[in-house]
């Protein structure tokens, strides 16, 4: 039995009862095989959970790079384009997000549910920060630049946050959030306003 296969069918467990399985026994029994067979790929239903929002994430990229346009995006472009189909996918699982949310999205609570889509995310964000530098799309700062990645991780948990309770048509909101936020963040990251602010607070705090 693959991973994948495991998902899915706890997912649907969740949609179906609103709750997790009793046990990881019965669990395994419905799965038609045996509980040492489920720990050969997950240590507890936790590790499951984290997995599934990994996969949403690890899905969505494998698309991507798929995708032969995407490889000639700009770096900005291709932050849009991860959210839009980020988006996408989770939009094919919104029904067992939304009976998660609680549990997974409640900071500073249950956020560690996110912790393997987060070292995922992060590992992509550096792939797309790096090229930036190279492209010129992002400008490197000494002492910031290492933060820019944490900066796109509270951006993707507003835009997660803001999908899951936007109830425009086809979610057409959502798709607006996401504009504006990566357009702001590019313009902090790539241009000279990210500085000029710097210096404006260094001189009301320090008068230099």
């Amino acid at each position: 039995m693959e991973k994948k296969e495991i998902r899915d069918a706890y997912s649907k467990y969740w949609l179906e009862h609103g709750r997790r399985p009793v046990s990881i026994f019965s669990f395994a029994q419905q799965l038609g095989t045996t509980e040492s067979a489920f720990y050969e790929h997950y240590s507890s239903f936790d590790a499951l959970e984290k997995d599934i929002w990994r996969a949403f994430f690890e899905e969505t990229v494998e698309k991507l790079k798929g995708d032969e346009t995407y490889a000639g995006y700009s770096v900005r472009e291709k932050l849009l384009a991860f959210y839009f189909l980020w988006v996408q996918q989770l939009r094919e699982n919104r029904s067992y997000i939304l009976l998660q949310k609680e549990r997974c999205l409640t900071p500073p609570l249950h956020l560690d549910k996110l912790e393997a889509f987060r070292i995922a995310f992060y590992d992509y964000i550096r792939q797309l920060i790096k090229e930036g530098y190279q492209t010129g799309e992002v400008k490197e700062r000494k002492f910031i630049s290492d933060q820019y990645v944490h900066g796109f991780w509270a951006q993707a948990l507003f835009v997660l946050r803001y999908w899951i309770n936007d109830d425009s048509e086809r979610f057409e909101m959502t798709d607006a959030a996401i504009e504006k936020a990566v357009n702001l963040s590019f313009q902090l990251i790539s241009s000279n306003t990210l500085d000029s602010i710097l210096d404006f607070g260094k001189f009301v705090f320090t008068g230099k």
